[in-house]
């Protein structure tokens, strides 16, 4: 096959989609989309079943929610994203729609609703797609795409791309972070239970998840002046976090957390992402004051 990057493979797919041309250039990942907004270059924005939590600066992604001429938000809970939208478009959940899924292999899973509009009590609201074409069309824009199997009709008809991919956009390798003194690489993942939006209401299921805690090896452990059980304070320049400490078989200078099972989660409460360097050290006794630099989250 031809090399994507080839003009007459975009010419091909222009003029199955009967358009003049496709862009010739990358669009923006999604923290060039937070920026632009952020900084006033995007007029419009539309989130679809995004928390701010799961961006990967929390902080800057609540400026460019505010900063954002117009904010619509597709969406099965309440959030901090419908919170500041100007229209909210309630969609139906997983469970009441098929689609598909797309493993970290590439290997594509299709699925068929598990709950059926005949089953339910309720009218379902309409899928994420469904919104999508019905906005196009209000924009004049017609996809022609009114459900699953006409989307499905429509990729089975481009076929898959068998030539090689493009080279960029690269992003060359970064210097590892050297901790010091009462420093840590910041290391952790969202656990399977924690404070998603749809495990909201439900206190059975809350009531199972895991105990939040931080973890240290036995070396940083000692090094910081702490010891399995007590109150470890994780700080970056947002604030500090306070878990209690589990010692660990694991590398030193590293300090392990949930990212979202506190607070407004890890990388918002305290401003860093998993590969930054945080401070720690054990938690300030209460009463004790506390530097404007280190205000509780």
């Amino acid at each position: 096959g031809r090399p994507a990057t080839d003009p007459r493979a975009r010419d091909e797919v222009a003029e199955l989609w009967r358009l003049a041309e496709l862009p010739s250039r990358h669009g923006r990942d999604t923290g060039q989309i937070v920026e632009a907004a952020a900084t006033g270059e995007l007029g419009a924005l539309l989130v679809a079943g995004v928390g701010v939590e799961d961006l990967p600066d929390p902080n800057r992604a609540i400026q460019a929610l505010n900063e954002v001429g117009f904010l619509v938000s597709l969406e099965l809970r309440p959030s901090a994203v419908t919170a500041r939208a100007d229209v909210v478009f309630p969609v139906a959940a997983v469970a009441e729609k098929s689609g598909t899924f797309l493993n970290w292999e590439g290997r594509v899973r299709m699925f068929q609703a598990a709950l059926k509009p005949e089953q339910m009590p309720r009218t379902l609201a309409p899928t994420d797609s469904r919104v999508l074409h019905m906005l196009a069309d209000a924009m004049d824009v017609h996809f022609a795409l009114p459900d699953l199997t006409a989307a499905r009709r429509e990729l089975d008809r481009l076929g898959g791309w068998e030539g090689g991919h493009a080279d960029d956009p690269r992003e060359g390798a970064q210097p590892l972070p050297r901790p010091g003194d009462g420093e840590a690489v910041l290391a952790g993942h969202r656990m399977l239970l924690d404070l998603g939006r749809l495990q909201e209401g439900d206190t059975a299921l809350a009531g199972t998840r895991h105990a939040a805690v931080a973890r240290l090896s036995a070396v940083t452990a000692a090094e910081t002046g702490v010891k399995d059980g007590d109150l470890l304070a994780v700080t970056g320049p947002a604030g500090t976090v306070e878990l209690p400490l589990a010692v660990t078989d694991m590398p030193d200078r590293v300090v392990w957390v949930p990212l979202n099972s506190v607070g407004r989660g890890i990388p918002a409460d305290t401003g860093v992402n998993p590969g930054g360097l945080v401070r720690i050290g054990p938690a300030a006794a209460p009463g004790a004051p506390v530097e404007p630099s280190e205000v509780r989250a």
